[in-house]
Formats: C-alpha cells, structure tokens, sequence
C-alpha cells in the first residue's frame, strides 16, 4: 500500500487583531483626558485661592509681657545676665484673651527658659531665632495646661542683651 499523503488540515482562521488595538487607543485618550481634566481643576482651584482677598485674615496681635525679663545666665565661669524685651503675636481673639488671663503662668515659664540659656548659645543670630521658638512652645505649653486656646504665631524679642 502506498503511502498516504499527509493530511491537510484546514488553516485556522486569524482572529483581527484591530478591535483591541482600537481598545487599547481609547482608553489611552480616555486616560490622558482625565490626567488634562484634573490638571485643569487643581490650576483652578489654585487660581481661586489666590483670588481671594487675604482681608479674611485677621491682622497680627501683639501682647507685650511687662515688665523687662532679667535674668542671670547659667554660664559657669562668670556672672553674667540676659534683659529682654518679649511679645507674643497672635491672630486668634480667644489665644490673645488667654494671653492675658494666664500671663503670671507665661511669664514664669519664659523666666525659667531664660534662665537656663548661656551666652555662648546666644550669641549666633541662629542661637537667638532657636530660644524665639522654644519660647514660643513654652508660651503654647503654658496655655494648653490651662486648656486654653494656644494659636500663638511667634515670641519677638523687641529688645534682647546680653552682659
């Protein structure tokens, strides 16, 4: 018997490939149209934001703690003392009412801090603005042991020696 030919079997028929490229097309421009759309809302809602008057802030607040802090330094190797003219800024009424209702307790806290500085600390620009904010902690510390508003913004020295 003679050999058979091979079968031939029927070629598969080749599914298009353009629906999914078509897919794959779509949601690309679908997804590029959403990441333009929320760029656009953030430029705008950036944009509203600095459209509107800034008058809705309330102004600084200033409250002078009185009198002069004196204090001697904790410097070991001689006497020497630190004055300072202090004021707390605030733009929060019930912070600026606390303020004054706690003074005696914000002023201890100061004097104590004060008290532990020496003049080698102080004497940088950097030394200074670092015991401005560890005076502003104090100042917020003393306020919310009263459980009282504590939106203090800075301490400013308006007048800072060393001798």
């Amino acid at each position: 018997m003679p050999a058979s030919p091979p079968a031939i079997q029927p070629a598969q028929a080749r599914k298009p490939v353009w629906p999914w490229l078509l897919t794959l097309v779509v949601l690309a421009a679908a997804g590029a149209a959403g990441w333009f759309w929320w760029q656009g809302r953030q430029l705008a809602a950036a944009a509203e934001a600095d459209a509107q008057p800034k008058a809705t802030r309330l102004p600084a607040q200033y409250i002078a703690i009185e009198p002069s802090f004196v204090v001697n330094l904790a410097d070991a190797d001689s006497s020497r003392y630190l004055q300072a003219d202090v004021q707390v800024v605030t733009r929060d009424p019930a912070t600026l009412a606390a303020l004054e209702a706690h003074l005696p307790s914000v002023r201890n806290r100061l004097l104590l801090l004060f008290g532990q500085q020496e003049t080698r600390q102080l004497a940088q620009r950097s030394g200074k603005e670092r015991l401005q904010q560890t005076a502003r902690d104090e100042v917020r510390a003393a306020l919310r042991a009263e459980s009282a508003a504590d939106k203090v913004e800075a301490v400013i020295f308006t007048s800072l020696v060393t001798q």
